[in-house]
């Protein structure tokens, strides 16, 4: 069954791809940047575009969100109460994991970040754009800031 549910996530990933990720989109459904994000980070664009009830899994949830991260970033260390998938779709950045080699993802590399994983992003002088996967227990929060 997970790997069904995989596989659905993968094929959304291609289809959205080639969509625009603005919020006039008929799905979009943006959340505040203030509410998403501290100040400290205004500059990185999160926009959630679809939150959906799986009927394949009782109490679990898909958040599917765009994300672009400005050049020489770092994102905040965090968690998600689910797990996440990450379509890459303009520039490269490095996936930090806590206790995990650094990956390097770019343009067209799928990634996925196991549940309660504690993890950041960093970019180089481009940045990136991504379209991000979340599938997690209903109610739960987006994600938990780590210290």
């Amino acid at each position: 069954m997970k790997l069904y549910v995989f596989i659905v996530l993968l094929i959304a990933a291609f289809a959205f791809a080639g969509l625009s990720c603005s919020s006039e989109s008929a799905n979009a459904q943006p959340e505040s940047q203030e509410k998403e994000t501290p100040a400290k980070i205004e500059k990185l664009k999160l926009e959630n575009l679809l939150r959906a009830e799986l009927e394949l899994v009782e109490g679990a949830e898909v958040i599917v969100s765009y994300i672009e991260v400005p050049g020489n970033f770092e994102l905040p260390k965090h968690w998600h109460p689910g797990e996440e998938f990450v379509y890459v779709l303009e520039g490269e950045g490095i996936a930090w994991q806590k206790d995990k080699p650094d990956v390097v993802l770019k343009k067209g590399d799928v990634f996925k970040i196991p549940l309660k994983q504690i993890h950041t992003a960093k970019t180089g002088d481009s940045g990136f754009k991504a379209l991000v996967f979340r599938v997690h227990e209903t109610g739960q929060p987006d994600r938990v800031p780590v210290e």
